[in-house]
């Protein structure tokens, strides 16, 4: 498992609609090679309203449509349901990711 791969989780939440969910793991590496059970995950969804919290994807990231990144809704999820490989981002997406990340958590200065 590495930061920026996506995975689909099925039924991450009862009050979720979905039968599943995709989600792009964006915990730092050392903390998931780590000996703790969790990782922080940004949830994919096929809505996209144009914030600057939200990542663009899509067939590239081996989605079937295109979708966002919604980095205002961070979940710890345990790694033992992160077992459905979707895709990974590209480094350009993964620098789009870490931007939304800082500007969802207020990180800039």
């Amino acid at each position: 498992m590495r930061r920026g791969e996506l995975y689909r989780v099925a039924k991450p939440s009862p009050l979720d609609p979905k039968s599943y969910r995709v989600f792009v793991v964006v915990s730092r590496q050392v903390l998931i090679h780590s000996r703790f059970s969790t990782v922080i995950c940004a949830p994919v969804y096929s809505a996209y309203d144009g914030l600057s919290t939200q990542v663009s994807i899509g067939i590239e990231e081996g989605l079937k449509h295109d979708s966002s990144i919604h980095c205002d809704e961070l979940v710890s999820l345990p790694k033992s349901t992160l077992t459905h490989y979707v895709g990974s981002l590209s480094p350009q997406k993964i620098q789009e990711l870490n931007q939304a990340l800082s500007i969802a958590l207020e990180l800039l200065d």
